[in-house]
């Protein structure tokens, strides 16, 4: 919210440009990290099934084969519904979390009209708990919504926060986690240590989206790098174990080659072509089975 977007949506996923007025040229690293497939189809199933289960037209509906049609048809789509609000307050929860830092670097901020935003949806517990973990951590922000960039990779992303923590530099990322049911936020998937890493290995960071001007990373060696679960009972920080980076950078870097491969392959033209029989001289002379008529495209030779 604070500076233009380099980000854009293309064919290929999000990618970045160098300034706002260049071509995307690289991907963003949350899409590196969707070349991991993740089956949902489990979730999705539930998340239909507890929908129709839910749905208060369902008593008079039984015995009514259109109206159980309606009530399916409109249950298909809940995980998609689901993944939709989850997104919007995601944002939400992001952009307030945004402004506290800008508060506190004393850069202009929309921290009210941000919580306000948040209590108009009846969310406003997860403001309440992340100021109360700002203050218990003793949050000093450096640099909020940074964008980085790695060009010996190749890729791009915009980190949530870089601050100082216990006298320690941290580069951190949120998450907005629904709550379990006995009362705490759910836990982070490891996923993010990926994407933690990815920003810790960038090289450079940006000055102005406008001329494309770029800084080399100051902070290439926080020693923290922090998942922080925000939800609203609780906000947990969880920090990616140093030991196992390496590893979760050789799996990111390994996806941004998939991703490279992909596009490549994906421009090369047709992956499959039709292809006819055989020439009619190669089938054995006493078969009485009539030949079939070639298929457009290539023969066999």
């Amino acid at each position: 919210m604070t500076q233009p977007q380099l980000a854009h949506q293309t064919e290929h996923g999000r990618m970045y440009a160098r300034s706002l007025s260049g071509v995307p040229e690289v991907p963003s690293i949350t899409t590196v990290i969707s070349q991991q497939n993740t089956d949902l189809s489990g979730w999705v199933g539930h998340m239909a099934a507890t929908a129709v289960i839910e749905d208060p037209r369902l008593s008079q509906a039984v015995g009514s084969k259109p109206q159980l049609k309606t009530v399916a048809r409109q249950a298909s789509n809940a995980a998609e519904r689901y993944r939709d609000e989850a997104a919007a307050r995601g944002d939400r929860v992001h952009n307030y979390a945004e402004q506290v830092g800008l508060h506190a670097l004393g850069k202009p901020h929309q921290m009210a009209q941000m919580r306000a935003l948040l209590a108009e949806h009846g969310e406003g517990a997860y403001a309440d708990r992340f100021d109360e973990w700002w203050d218990l951590y003793d949050v000093r922000p450096l640099a909020t919504e940074i964008t980085v960039w790695n060009g010996t990779v190749g890729y791009a992303g915009t980190l949530d926060l870089v601050a100082s923590i216990g006298g320690r530099t941290c580069i951190i990322d949120y998450k907005t986690k629904g709550t379990t049911r006995d009362g705490h936020v759910k836990p982070l998937d490891a996923k993010v240590v990926m994407q933690l890493v990815a920003g810790l290995k960038a090289e450079e960071s940006l000055v102005d989206p406008v001329a494309g001007t770029w800084e080399p990373w100051k902070y290439g060696d926080a020693p923290l790098l922090l998942g922080v679960a925000v939800g609203q009972t609780e906000v947990v920080a969880h920090q990616a174990n140093p030991q196992v980076l390496p590893d979760h950078w050789r799996k990111f870097w390994s996806l941004r080659q998939v991703w490279g491969y992909s596009q490549a392959a994906d421009g090369a033209g047709p992956a499959l072509r039709p292809i006819g029989p055989p020439p009619a001289s190669t089938v054995p002379a006493a078969s009485s089975v009539p030949a079939a008529s070639p298929a457009p495209g290539a023969q066999i030779q």
